[in-house]
């Protein structure tokens, strides 16, 4: 057993004094990785310390026993763990309720674990953002909805591996809030053709500061069984979503293996893992400017965002 694989931490990428650093989230604040190292090796950033494995945690678990430099929580602005990551994925359909609740238009089958596979798509690193960050609403939408989600963190390059062996490639968890446009405003005016639909919906994943981060990222061997962590959210103070993690169709090891099928995954990939039943689309209840998103995962945080106010104007191309 590797280092990363036994070492229980609380890892963050923050910004103080218009610097962005990284450090280890305690009690009594968050310690300053870079300036607590002692010796030649100087870590600046979560996938540095990922990059270079074992040796770099061993200096973090020293920095942790003595610590250096510590800094108020409220002195401070977190950041997603990794700004921008290498590859971001998401999981569509992964909580049969929330396919059910959207009309089945993902489709479902009896057994869908047993008769079907993940789905992963792919966003670009700039729909990241981190907690108590404004996300700005989309130039191209007039509903915006929320998604909860578990979401881990690739820790070592993974290829074709096996479910069993996944746990050993997963660094650790975090919140992610998969927020969607669930309507674009250049559907108007616009010929159908196969698979517009489609594009829409995955159009709706893109935009800027889409994938709130964070608001830390807690190593695996912290979390005990990742697949029975309570999830809640709440829009406003009011609950919207409440689910747990072991009703997803496929675990987290399960998510990681197949797309390593896929692809190489790199430390510092980040895959979410789906989001359960209770989004707005299902009931109208889409999301207004100024609301106050709050999403919490047992051992995990609460990740906090609010909704930027709404353009004047929204694109539509097809008008002249």
């Amino acid at each position: 057993m590797d280092i990363i694989e036994r070492f229980k931490v609380k890892l963050a990428t923050y910004m103080i004094d218009k610097a962005i650093s990284c450090g280890v989230v305690t009690e009594e604040g968050i310690i300053d990785i870079p300036s607590s190292c002692q010796g030649q090796i100087r870590l600046h950033s979560i996938k540095e310390i990922l990059l270079r494995g074992p040796s770099a945690f061993e200096i973090v678990a020293k920095i942790v026993q003595s610590p250096g430099k510590i800094f108020s929580l409220s002195d401070i602005r977190m950041l997603a763990p990794v700004p921008r990551p290498g590859k971001l994925l998401a999981l569509a359909g992964n909580y049969t309720k929330h396919i059910i609740e959207g009309g089945k238009k993902l489709g479902l089958s009896d057994s869908p674990h047993d008769n079907t596979v993940p789905r992963p798509f792919l966003m670009p690193s700039t729909v990241v953002t981190g907690t108590n960050s404004t996300v700005p609403w989309p130039t191209y939408s007039d509903q915006v909805d929320y998604e909860i989600e578990l979401a881990v963190m690739i820790g070592r390059h993974a290829r074709a591996i096996l479910p069993e062996q996944a746990p050993h490639y997963i660094a650790g968890y975090m919140i992610a809030n998969d927020i969607s446009a669930r309507s674009v405003t250049f559907k108007a005016g616009r010929a159908n053709r196969p698979w517009d639909e489609f594009f829409d919906w995955l159009n709706g994943k893109w935009s800027d500061g889409f994938l709130p981060l964070g608001p830390y990222l807690v190593t695996a061997d912290e979390i005990k069984d990742p697949q029975n962590l309570d999830m809640e959210l709440k829009v406003n103070g009011q609950i919207r979503q409440q689910a747990n993690s072991s009703q997803m169709i496929f675990s987290a090891a399960e998510i990681v293996s197949f797309i390593s099928h896929l692809m190489t995954l790199e430390p510092g990939d980040v895959i979410a893992t789906g989001t359960p039943h209770g989004v707005g689309m299902a009931d109208g209840r889409f999301l207004q400017p100024g609301d106050k998103i709050e999403c919490a995962i047992q051992g995990l945080g609460v990740l906090v965002n609010t909704l930027g106010p709404k353009p004047n104007t929204l694109y539509q191309p097809l008008c002249s």
